[in-house]
C-alpha cells in the first residue's frame, strides 16, 4: 500500500478484515462480498488451509484459513464465521472468486501517509502470503499476497483434478 501512497494518492479505502489472531488489510476493491459460513465441501486430501468448496452465487469458489495458510491455528468456525469472497486478480482460478475465513465483518478504513507504518519485528517468508505487517494506530494488520495466495489455490485446486463451475 505504501508504493500506491508515494505515486501522489492521498488516501485508499481498505477493508480491515478480522480473523481469529490477526487482521488483514486489503483495498476495498479485493471484496466481492462477505457471506455467512456454512461448511465448505472437502473431498480429497489437501493442505489443512484449504477448507473446500462453497457454493456462492452459481459458483463454487473455493475456501481457505489465511491463518492456517501462515502456519497459525484456526480455530473452529463459530457464531461470529463469515466467509469473505474476493475478487480473484491473477486469472488462474477459474471461477474469478474465492473465499477467506473470517470472525466478523470487514471495516472499512481509510489509509493514508499518517496512519501507517512498516512493522519489520516479524519476519515473513519471501515466498509466503504475506507480503508484510504494517502498524495503523493500534492495530498491526497483514497486507496479504494476493496472487501468491490465488497461487496456492490454483495448484492445491489442479492437484485435486477438480474443474469448478
Amino acid at each position: 500500500m505504501q508504493p500506491a501512497l508515494k505515486q501522489g494518492i492521498d488516501e485508499i479505502y481498505c477493508q480491515l478484515i478480522p480473523l481469529r489472531q490477526l487482521r488483514l488489510i486489503v483495498p476495498r476493491s479485493c471484496l466481492a462480498e462477505v457471506i455467512r459460513y456454512a461448511p465448505p465441501e472437502r473431498s480429497s486430501p489437501a493442505p489443512e488451509w484449504f477448507r473446500g468448496l462453497v457454493q456462492w452465487t452459481t459458483l463454487k469458489v473455493p475456501v481457505l484459513s489465511f491463518e492456517e495458510l501462515c502456519g497459525r491455528s484456526a480455530g473452529v468456525p463459530g457464531g461470529r464465521t463469515r466467509i469473505a469472497i474476493f475478487n480473484a486478480i491473477s486469472g488462474k482460478l477459474d471461477t474469478g472468486y474465492y473465499g477467506v475465513l473470517t470472525e466478523g465483518f470487514p471495516q472499512l478504513v481509510r489509509v493514508n501517509r499518517e496512519v501507517i507504518r512498516l512493522d519489520d519485528r516479524q519476519p515473513w517468508p519471501p515466498d509466503g502470503p504475506v507480503v508484510c505487517q504494517i502498524r495503523m494506530i493500534n492495530e498491526y494488520p497483514l497486507i496479504p499476497d494476493l496472487e501468491r495466495v490465488e497461487e496456492l489455490l490454483h495448484r492445491c485446486l489442479e492437484g485435486r483434478g477438480r474443474q469448478l463451475t
